[in-house]
C-alpha cells in the first residue's frame, strides 16, 4: 500500500508539472505515454503466435502523435497530415519481407495498437489547443475529472455498493459506486467552471457526464482484454498501479467523445 501511495503522488506531481508547466513538457509526457502503451500493448498482445510489428508500429504511432501535435502548434503545414494516409499500409508492405506464420493477425495487431492507443493520446492536442495556442486547463481539467470519477466511485463502492454494475467484468464495480463517481465528477465539473474559464460551465458539465458514462465503459474494456488474455495488469511499470494501460484506459476512451462534443458544441 505505501509503495502505490508514494507512486500515486509522486506520478500525479509529475504529471501536473508537466501538462502545466508547457506545451513541449505536455508533448513529452503524453509523447513517451504513447509509445510505452502501444509497446504494453503489443506485449500483451504476443501471445499465440502473433507477432505484431513493434518497430513500425511505434513508429507509426509516434509519427501520429508528433504530427497531430505539431499540426496545432502550426509547425507543420496542414496537408503534411495526409502522409498518415498511405503509412497506414506500411504494415501490410512490411509484412511481405517478415515471413510469419498468421501475417494478418499480426497486421491487424499492430494497427490496432495504433487506433486504440496512440489515436486517443494523439487527440489530446486538439484539446490542448482550444484558441490556436496552448492552454494546460482543459488536458488538467479532465484528469482531475477522471481522479474525481475514480474516487468518488471508490468511496461510493466502499460504502453504499451492494448492485454489480458490470459483474461478468468487473465483480467489484456497482451502480451506487457508478453513482458516487457521476455526482463526485459533476461537482467538480461546476467549479472547474469558475476555475478554469477556458472551458465554459456548460463544456465542463458536458466533460464530466461523458468522462463519467464512457470512463468506467473504457475500464470494462480494458478489463475485458485482460480476461481475455488471462492477465491481471497489463504491465509492472508503475509500482502498485500496473502499466500503462491499467492507469489510462478511462483517458483513452473518452479522448475521442470529449474531442467530438467540443468541436461541435
Amino acid at each position: 500500500m505505501q509503495t502505490r501511495v508514494i507512486a500515486g503522488v509522486l506520478g500525479a506531481a509529475v504529471f501536473i508539472g508537466a501538462i502545466w508547466f508547457s506545451e513541449w513538457t505536455f508533448f513529452l509526457l503524453f509523447g513517451l505515454l504513447t509509445i510505452l502503451g502501444v509497446l504494453e500493448f503489443y506485449r500483451l498482445m504476443g501471445v499465440n503466435n502473433v507477432e505484431p510489428n513493434r518497430v513500425l508500429g511505434v513508429l507509426l504511432a509516434a509519427a501520429v502523435f508528433g504530427l497531430i501535435f505539431l499540426d496545432q502548434k502550426a509547425m507543420v503545414r496542414e496537408n503534411l497530415l495526409f502522409i498518415l494516409l498511405p503509412a497506414i499500409m506500411l504494415p501490410f508492405l512490411a509484412e511481405l519481407f517478415r515471413k510469419k506464420t498468421q501475417p494478418f493477425l499480426n497486421i491487424g495487431v499492430t494497427l490496432l495498437g495504433v487506433f486504440f492507443v496512440a489515436v486517443p493520446f494523439s487527440l489530446l492536442s486538439l484539446i490542448a489547443f482550444p484558441f490556436g495556442q496552448y492552454s494546460w486547463q482543459p488536458v488538467l481539467g479532465i484528469m482531475l475529472l477522471i481522479w474525481a470519477a475514480d474516487s468518488g466511485a471508490y468511496f461510493a463502492g466502499k460504502t453504499f455498493g451492494t448492485h454489480k454494475l458490470f459483474e461478468r467484468i468487473s465483480p467489484g464495480k456497482t451502480w451506487e459506486g457508478w453513482v458516487g463517481g457521476t455526482l463526485l465528477a459533476l461537482a467538480v465539473g461546476w467549479l472547474m467552471g469558475d476555475f478554469l474559464p477556458d472551458l465554459s460551465r456548460f463544456h465542463w458539465l458536458g466533460v464530466a457526464v461523458i468522462i463519467s458514462v464512457f470512463g468506467v465503459l473504457g475500464d470494462l474494456a480494458e478489463s475485458l482484454m485482460k480476461r481475455s488474455l488471462g492477465v491481471k495488469d497489463s504491465g509492472t511499470l508503475i509500482p502498485g498501479h500496473g502499466g500503462i494501460l491499467d492507469r489510462f484506459d478511462s483517458l483513452i476512451m473518452v479522448v475521442p467523445f470529449i474531442v467530438a462534443f467540443l468541436k461541435i458544441f
